[in-house]
């Protein structure tokens, strides 16, 4: 693996609206900006070599630099990941790294978490928002944790580069109240 750089994002929302958010809650990303591993090579067909070597010191190097910003794994409400491949690349190279269990539990495990983790994936240029959709680690349906942590960094993704991404947040949204998807359901009678 060929890291260019680290890169960490920290939000912390004292304000939403016209109301003061108590406690403040933070939002906050860890990424990391890789040469792409498959650039140069054409179309490869197995990616699976490079995953299984990559994934998973990626998911430590991420999760490490990740839950301090956030005070503690225990801290950490909600999650998600991401993933933006450079333009010679394709958007599989950037789904590679990511929709692994060799990266995601590595995640998923150190926070206790159960649900899948939120993602996207994308083509971008330098620049280009990296953007972390994010779900409650345990309790999927609960819209108070539908997040989404957005950031960019100006000098990655080069044409030949991944930029590899997980967030957190140790809180919902500030003043949420539209429930959640099970009450839906409950009233739309098809739970």
């Amino acid at each position: 693996m060929e890291l260019r750089k680290l890169v960490t994002y920290v939000e912390d929302i004292h304000k939403d609206g016209a109301r003061e958010s108590n406690p403040v809650p933070r939002m906050a990303a860890a990424a990391a900006v890789i040469r792409n591993p498959w650039a140069g090579q054409g179309f490869v067909a197995d990616l699976k070599p490079l995953i299984l070597e990559i994934a998973p010191k990626l998911g430590r190097l991420l999760v490490d630099r990740l839950v301090p910003l956030l005070g503690s794994a225990e801290a950490i409400e909600a999650y998600g990941k991401a993933a933006n491949v450079g333009s010679n690349g394709e958007i599989e190279h950037a789904s590679a790294l990511i929709h692994t269990l060799r990266f995601g539990n590595i995640f998923r495990d150190d926070v206790a978490g159960t649900s899948p983790l939120s993602f996207s994936n994308k083509r971008s240029g330098p620049g280009g928002a990296i953007t972390i959709p994010m779900t409650h680690k345990t309790d999927e349906p609960r819209r108070s944790h539908f997040l989404t942590l957005e950031f960019s960094i100006p000098d990655a993704p080069g044409p030949d580069e991944i930029v590899i991404a997980i967030g957190g947040a140790h809180g919902g949204r500030p003043h949420a109240r539209i429930g959640d998807r099970r009450q839906d359901a409950k009233e739309m009678g098809i739970a």
